[in-house]
């Protein structure tokens, strides 16, 4: 029951996400690559501590998740291999760390780290399809406010 509870909370998060942060998708030939970034404090205590998030309005979590593209069905979630970093107003890089999460049939890739108000980031996202020989990029930019 408990990791019934973890699961559809996982599943509430990755479905209101996109409404508090605007969701981005990059398409590359025979995928999606969606894309998000939110302020971790949002997150529930529980779906916090069953990642290992810290829970703050001064921390950050990426969110990636890569689909293959199907004809006459829902796209269905593949293993990448994933590469992420920010580069924010002064050109600073900060490579992020992302851990891959399987439930059931969905697979992302999450990532925190610390942001400040006003923080104007852009992210740059590499995507391998398991399979595929090559990187496919993915870029958005977001503002974070904390206060």
């Amino acid at each position: 029951m408990k990791n019934a509870i973890i699961m559809l909370s996982a599943a509430l998060i990755l479905l209101v996400a996109p409404l508090v942060s605007a969701e981005n998708s990059t398409e590359i030939e025979g995928y999606v690559i969606h894309h998000n970034a939110i302020t971790t404090d949002i997150l529930t205590p529980e779906i916090a501590r069953h990642y290992g998030i810290i829970r703050s309005r001064n921390r950050a979590m990426l969110n990636v998740s890569v689909m293959r593209k199907k004809q006459d069905a829902l796209d269905e979630a593949v293993p990448a291999e994933v590469k992420a970093y920010t580069t924010n107003l002064y050109g600073q890089q900060r490579k992020l760390v992302l851990n891959m999460v399987e439930e059931g049939s969905a697979i992302y890739y999450i990532g925190d780290f610390l942001v400040r108000n006003g923080d104007r980031l852009n992210f740059h996202i590499d995507v391998k399809p398991e399979g595929e020989r090559n990187y496919s990029p993915a870029t958005f930019t977001q503002e974070f406010y904390t206060e």
